[in-house]
């Protein structure tokens, strides 16, 4: 479907598949790479791109493929998610979030350096989807991010007794 295969594809649910990529471009720069439409023309999936990762956009929908879930946009569910995106940037987050408000994201929490060493802005997307744009600027040690941030920092889970 793709040429380029993320490992991890994420798939984004919306009332309204159409408008989110047209947004979704606009606001964040995302690239359309593929669109797959039923017989109707309704939009049944479709893939856009970002940097070198893939992230599938839908409509909302349920079926018994799906064990008894439903797939809903938070536009649906009084604002409610289940999970946030976080994308990483080169280098520009203080302009693409600057883009990303001009193209009328809300933005949830303004560009600010993080203590593990990125700079980030969090942003809602038409439908309620929150995103979070990271951009590395410094190296920080385990030790400095837990000394600064009061956090038991590892890098594997601990076996239980």
């Amino acid at each position: 479907m793709s040429a380029s295969k993320s490992a991890i594809t994420p798939v984004v649910f919306y009332r309204d598949p159409i408008a989110a990529l047209h947004w979704l471009e606009a606001a964040f720069g995302f690239e359309t790479e593929v669109l797959l439409t039923d017989a109707e023309g309704k939009l049944a999936h479709a893939e856009m791109t970002f940097r070198d990762c893939n992230i599938g956009i839908g409509g909302e929908w349920e079926g018994p493929q799906l064990g008894g879930a439903r797939m809903r946009s938070p536009a649906s569910l009084d604002g409610a998610g289940t999970q946030f995106m976080r994308l990483n940037l080169a280098e520009g987050l203080d302009a693409h979030c600057e883009r990303a408000r001009a193209a009328g994201a809300v933005i949830t929490e303004e560009p600010q350096d993080q203590f593990y060493g990125a700079r980030t802005y969090r942003a809602r997307d038409l439908e309620g989807h929150v995103w979070t744009f990271s951009q590395d600027v410094r190296v920080v040690s385990g030790e400095e991010m837990a000394a600064v941030s009061g956090l038991t920092i590892e890098t594997s889970l601990r076996k239980e007794d």
